[in-house]
């Protein structure tokens, strides 16, 4: 099976240098893609569930964008609502009625939800819900899970990140994922200190498996904060749409106060949702958060008609019954070449190890092979799939990844 060479990308990373920190900065630098020589840098177009690259090279894409693409890259009902909107009015001097429709839906779908509030970024959202979580309670404390990732800000990350003070994290406690005892500890050694608490649906790390909740784990926690007053808060930035178009928490069968969303919402276009109950709405409108952009109502048509195409064709049931089939065909393509491949996670974005090396380099090594061959897998992130991958998408993938399996057995010999 022919692989791919990427010498236009190699050059134009190497212009980028010259002009752009890094050349490409943050998750979508080339430093976690190993070997970095067998992935594109650059894309030139993108359709349904394929991108091509400068030196046009096609791959079945199997990160979505790191989430965004849900409905399929250049959805065309998704687009023309995004193009009607910007021919009346886009980023102007007050918001646009689209504003108001996209949190009617989002209140009508989102099951907790009683408003919306719109921004840019997962990590707008994260950082407001923590922010309405301080205000609601008066208190200082936030609980996150070791590994979890709720975005860039300072408060969200931890010391020894560049840039980062020690200072900044003194008000976060960190505690493993899917230890309610641990959770319960920090609750009565901090009394009354404690603003909010938040975790993603399952826990989904980088480098690592991915853990579903323990059973009973969500609802020991939402007890234990609505008899203590905390926020309880759903980064659904990664999972939401994709597991259960009313949001995550009812996959898993728990009522949280604030849900946090982004990525799928608008399939590509710059939004993103903080959804609360009515108990917190006062206590929202009296924090103070805005940017220049946030009120672009391009991105609200978007995001209004990604879910509604979301919901007429079921879009959760859609990923799963195929991240499903992607599932079990790779699986056993491993298998019948000796190597055990282990999926951990929901398998609309499922987490992919080789487990036969600890090390990591061999799955490395295999997902560097079947992204030269045309199917883009990332070694260290969770996958995702879209509502857009074809059974034909699937087919090929499984003969991708047997060649590569192929490749690595051989270079290893």
């Amino acid at each position: 099976m022919k692989t791919y060479t990427y010498t236009e990308s190699q050059k134009l990373f190497q212009r980028a240098t010259k002009v752009i920190p890094c050349g490409i900065y943050g998750h979508l630098s080339p430093a976690p893609l190993i070997p970095a020589d067998a992935y594109p840098f650059y894309v030139s177009k993108a359709l349904g569930s394929r991108f091509w690259d400068v030196d046009g090279n096609e791959f079945i894409d199997y990160m979505c964008a790191y989430g965004p693409m849900v409905m399929g890259y250049n959805y065309k009902p998704v687009d023309d609502a995004a193009a009607r909107q910007y021919a009346q009015a886009n980023c102007v001097t007050s918001p646009g009625p689209v504003m108001v429709e996209l949190a009617e839906k989002l209140v009508d779908v989102v099951s907790i939800a009683d408003w919306a509030f719109f921004a840019k970024n997962g990590n707008d959202v994260t950082t407001y819900a923590s922010m309405v979580a301080r205000k609601a309670t008066g208190r200082k404390k936030m609980v996150l899970i070791k590994g979890g990732y709720h975005g860039v800000a300072p408060w969200a990350q931890t010391f020894g990140h560049h840039g980062i003070l020690e200072e900044d994290g003194q008000n976060t406690i960190r505690i493993p994922w899917n230890d309610f005892e641990a959770f319960k500890k920090v609750v009565d050694q901090h009394p009354n200190d404690i603003a909010g608490f938040m975790a993603t649906p399952y826990h989904h790390p980088t480098f690592v498996d991915n853990e579903m909740p323990a059973p009973g784990y969500w609802e020991k926690v939402e007890t234990l904060c609505k008899a203590k007053g905390i926020v309880l808060i759903v980064d659904d930035i990664r999972c939401g749409f994709r597991l259960d178009m009313r949001g995550s928490h009812e996959y898993f069968g728990f009522k949280p106060d604030l849900v946090c969303f982004c990525k799928a919402i608008g399939n590509g276009y710059p939004i993103s949702a903080l959804v609360g109950t009515d108990a917190l709405k006062n206590d929202a409108a009296k924090v103070f958060y805005t940017g220049s952009y946030w009120f672009s109502a391009a991105p609200m048509a978007a995001a209004l008609a990604t879910l509604n195409e979301m919901e007429a064709i079921n879009g959760p049931k859609v990923m799963t019954e195929f991240g499903e089939k992607l599932k079990k065909g790779l699986v056993d393509v491993a298998a019948n070449h000796g190597y055990d491949l282990k999926v951990t996670g929901h398998p609309a974005m499922p987490y992919l190890r080789i487990t036969d090396d600890p090390t990591l380099m061999l799955h490395q090594n295999w997902c560097a092979e079947c992204t030269k061959r045309g199917a883009f897998f990332s070694s260290h992130h969770n996958w995702f799939v879209s509502t857009a991958h074809t059974r034909e998408d699937l087919d090929r993938t499984l003969e991708i990844a047997d060649d590569a399996f192929l490749a690595i057995k051989n270079n290893n010999e």
